[in-house]
């Protein structure tokens, strides 16, 4: 097993946070054997997460071996991640993609996301999702960071 890349008061820290989870959360991992700097670090941190819930289930695929899994999930770039909700056999998937690593401050966006997936809700206004509701065109929004 590669070296664990959270520390026990880390750890200790989100497993804590993880105690308000509400309904299961699926964590699908996409990762490439090749031309992936990243993936396996990636998968290290995702296994560690999944590890410290037992309503939080991580699925591993690779996005040329199972390219219609990752197609399904829109997922094109590696290493790729999906969050989805789950309520018995129902999946419900809010959209909550990640490409790259969620190191750094990205690391508590996750760990947000993934309480707010199992939650099902965005703690987003009414007002808010008001206008969002509203609005007739498709939207992507990227959000790019540069660890330093």
């Amino acid at each position: 097993m590669a070296e664990r890349l959270l520390d026990d008061n880390v750890s200790s820290q989100v497993k804590e946070y993880f105690g308000q989870l509400d309904k299961p959360v699926q964590l699908l991992f996409f990762g490439s054997k090749s031309d992936c700097t990243t993936c396996d670090d990636t998968l290290q941190l995702v296994k560690e997460v999944s590890e410290l819930s037992d309503k939080i289930d991580l699925k591993v695929y690779d996005i040329e071996a199972d390219a219609e899994i990752a197609k399904q999930h829109n997922v094109n770039k590696v290493p790729g991640l999906v969050l989805v909700g789950k309520d018995g056999d129902k999946i419900t998937d809010f959209g909550v993609r990640y490409s790259g690593i969620p190191a750094g401050h990205e690391f508590s966006s996750l760990i947000n996301d993934l309480l707010m997936v199992s939650k099902g809700t965005s703690g987003l206004s009414d007002t808010t999702k008001a206008f969002l509701h509203s609005l007739t065109d498709p939207l992507l929004f990227l959000v790019f960071t540069t660890p330093t």
